[in-house]
């Protein structure tokens, strides 16, 4: 059989079950069954493949780092970030976007999820930021550019999709570790960028909290966060695997949102689980499409044929990571972000580690370009749910989050070109 005709086979049947709007993991499963039944490969390595693809260790991690994050965005911690955030930042010109940027910091700590981030912050700063006299695209703008750091800042379960993707070789405590001071780059970036649209546009300085207060603000936002210091604290220190720190996570964030707080009724586990249950096993489903897929990629050797034709463009690892984020950031456009890790992690890693970048450094390179993708028309997931919480239209919503989208670019630029800024806290605890 000839290997052109079954890469294009697998790559155009793809295209086009996309196209006629057949879900990801179908479309996946879908192209690599074409593809072996002209290989006239027997169709149980499919199944086979996939049973393998989910029958790991770590993806247990995965579970409950969503329904901690359900958990928690389902009652009011993320008001509580939000007040801690105020005290910190509030007070300056302009000051309800800098608590926006930073309370997406700290939820993404909990959360993970660009998406439950924009939601959770979202519904609360953009009706907050409305009522202060903030323009409506500008609120839409700042909150769903700021909750990309979800896609970068620990514990993210996209960073472990990347570590599945990769084969499991990585090590997800490193990648935690590298998400960190990128995590804290991009807030800065986006706070500056924040301040200087709020005095262009003559916002006005944000009300100082009063101090009798702040104790009480300050204990209810260190609570809240200790679900991420349970997560990456047992992980760094190595008492807990990722997947014993997410079981413990969920048992915190249950006791503290109905048991502490009670900030809703017990009755709503259920609809928690439910709701967790439905992304689980949608994530699942993807990873073992991704595996059957993988599979084919790795049969037809496409990561090694990919890895050629780009050193033979050129042999510098300057040129070839910029052609990387063109390719990633173009992607990120139509598709979603987890599907993508799943696909295009097995075909470039091969390529970024033969011009000696190291997969934890590209790890956060490429969940910052797909993080980026989830802003972009048609598909942007977080801008259209922006868009809804806000009330605005698409449109709009995109004019006000380009100043953002030139910042989080340039920030993705730095951090692919100055690996150190990635890789200064895994190579510290190695």
């Amino acid at each position: 059989m000839d290997t052109s005709t079954a890469i294009w086979i697998l790559s155009i049947s793809f295209v086009l079950l996309v196209l006629l709007r057949f879900p990801i993991s179908l479309s996946l499963a879908g192209s690599s069954i074409l593809t072996l039944l002209y290989l006239k490969v027997p169709l149980a390595t499919v199944g086979q493949t996939m049973i393998q693809g989910m029958n790991s260790y770590s993806l247990l991690t995965i579970p409950f780092f969503i329904l901690a994050g359900q958990i928690m965005s389902e009652g009011r911690m993320a008001l509580r970030l939000i007040n801690m955030a105020q005290v910190i930042v509030g007070a300056i010109r302009g000051g309800l976007a800098m608590v926006n940027c930073v309370a997406c910091m700290f939820f993404g700590n909990i959360s993970g999820s660009a998406v439950a981030d924009v939601s959770s912050i979202g519904s609360v700063m953009i009706p907050m930021m409305k009522k202060k006299g903030y323009d409506t695209d500008y609120t839409v703008g700042v909150t769903v550019s700021a909750s990309i750091q979800g896609v970068v800042v620990p514990p993210s379960h996209n960073l472990v999709l990347y570590s599945l993707a990769a084969g499991g070789g990585i090590s997800i405590t490193s990648l935690f570790l590298a998400g960190i001071v990128p995590g804290i780059i991009l807030c800065l970036s986006l706070m500056v960028t924040s301040y200087i649209i709020a005095v262009r546009r003559g916002y006005q300085k944000g009300e100082a909290v009063p101090m009798s207060e702040v104790p009480k603000i300050i204990r209810d936002g260190l609570l809240s966060m200790m679900t991420a210091v349970i997560i990456l604290g047992g992980i760094f220190t190595g008492w807990f695997t990722a997947t014993e720190s997410g079981a413990l996570a969920c048992l915190y964030a249950f006791i503290l949102t109905f048991l502490v707080y009670r900030d809703i009724p017990l009755r709503r586990m259920g609809v928690i689980l439910k709701r967790t249950l439905r992304t689980v096993s949608m994530v699942l489903f993807l990873i073992a499409a991704s595996a059957s897929f993988g599979y084919v990629l790795a049969f037809l050797k496409v990561p090694a044929l990919v890895t050629e034709w780009m050193l033979s463009i050129s042999d510098s690892p300057i040129i070839i990571l910029l052609i990387i984020n063109i390719l990633l950031l173009l992607l990120g456009a139509p598709m979603d972000m987890a599907p993508l890790i799943m696909i295009m992690t097995p075909i470039l890693l091969p390529v970024v580690t033969a011009i000696g970048v190291d997969p934890v450094h590209f790890g956060i390179i490429m969940m910052l370009n797909l993080g980026i993708g989830l802003l972009t028309p048609p598909v942007g997931t977080v801008l259209f749910v922006g868009a809804a919480i806000g009330n605005t239209s698409i449109s709009q919503a995109t004019r006000a989050m380009m100043p953002f989208f030139y910042v989080l670019c340039i920030v993705l630029l730095v951090l692919t070109y100055i690996p150190e800024l990635v890789m200064w806290l895994p190579n510290k605890f190695k």
